[in-house]
Parts: structure tokens; C-alpha cells; sequence
């Protein structure tokens, strides 16, 4: 009994394993099967749609959406991070350790931002010099 419970456990996981290969075996072979059955050759039509609006459809407006969507979220958890940290200095009344905690926080928000909105600058420069280029030429 035990051997048979064996056996039949090795079966099982031998079909899982590779029953992927069987699906797409399968779901590649049916268009040929019915389309040699009704004596009808298959056509496809593929195209790849644009996921994003419209109007984004080169890289650098691509690079612009992302940065301000980054701003649009990032801007106002810089705001509670701040503010945080001010409470945190609140809450040190005067405590070494934790006015240094405090200000560790405040530090890390400010570069934070700084780090937030200096993409959005050098993006901005890159992207017109990349205009002002081709403009010129």
C-alpha cells in the first residue's frame, strides 16, 4: 500500500511539474488542428496598444509623467515627514539621545526632498537642452 501511495504521489508531481509544457503545447497546437480541420488558414492580427495616455510617446515625456507623479506623492510625505520630525523635537524635551534622533530625522527629510526635487531640476535641464538640440539642427 505504501508503494502504491508512492508511486501514485511521483505521478502527481510529474504532471505538476510539467504541465505547463502541456498547456502551451496544447494552446499552440489548436489553431493548427482547426484551421487544417475546416481547410481555412489562420490569420492574426496583432498590434501592441500604448497602456499610457496618449500623448506619452517618446521617452522623454515618458521620464517627465514618471518625475511628476514622484512629486505629486512625494511632495506631500516630505510635508508629514517634516512635520514629524518637528514633533519629535517636541517630544525630546531636552534628552540627548533623542534630540539626536530628531535631528538625524529632520537631516535624512531634507535630503531627502533635496534628492526629490533636484531630479525633477536636472530632468527639466536635460530635457530641454535635449530640445534646444534639436531645434538647432
Amino acid at each position: 500500500m505504501k508503494k502504491i501511495k508512492q508511486k501514485k504521489y511521483s505521478m502527481l508531481s510529474f504532471v505538476s511539474k510539467y504541465s505547463f509544457v502541456f498547456i502551451l503545447a496544447f494552446s499552440m497546437m489548436m489553431p493548427v488542428i482547426f484551421a487544417n480541420a475546416t481547410g481555412e488558414g489562420v490569420t492574426v492580427d496583432a498590434h501592441i496598444e500604448n497602456p499610457l495616455d496618449g500623448s506619452i510617446n517618446t521617452l522623454p515625456q515618458f521620464v517627465e509623467a514618471v518625475i511628476n507623479v514622484v512629486l505629486i506623492i512625494g511632495i506631500p510625505i516630505l510635508v508629514l515627514a517634516i512635520i514629524y520630525a518637528g514633533f519629535l523635537f517636541v517630544k525630546a524635551q531636552g534628552n540627548s539621545g533623542e534630540l539626536e534622533i530628531a535631528k538625524n530625522t529632520l537631516l535624512y527629510t531634507v535630503i531627502g526632498g533635496v534628492l526629490l526635487l533636484g531630479a525633477f531640476v536636472i530632468a527639466n535641464a536635460i530635457g530641454k537642452t535635449v530640445e534646444d538640440i534639436k531645434s538647432t539642427t
